[in-house]
């Protein structure tokens, strides 16, 4: 998920994994709906989601494991 009170939008976790994130019409940025509450098995985006955690300049991924 992001933490909407954290969130920079700089758009860097769309950048680096826009199988998961997605920015809005509104301006803002989330997580696709078909990725909400659910076990993400594939290495490859889950790799990707590892990159944009790092890459998140104001810390707002949340990662539930």
């Amino acid at each position: 998920s992001i933490d909407k009170t954290k969130c920079a939008v700089c758009g860097s976790c769309v950048a680096i994994c826009p199988e998961v994130f997605e920015m809005k019409d509104d301006g803002s940025i989330d997580v696709k709906d078909e990725y909400k509450g659910v076990d993400i098995t594939d290495e490859n985006i889950v790799s990707k989601i590892k990159d944009a955690v790092s890459g998140c300049p104001s810390s707002a991924i949340i990662v539930e494991e």
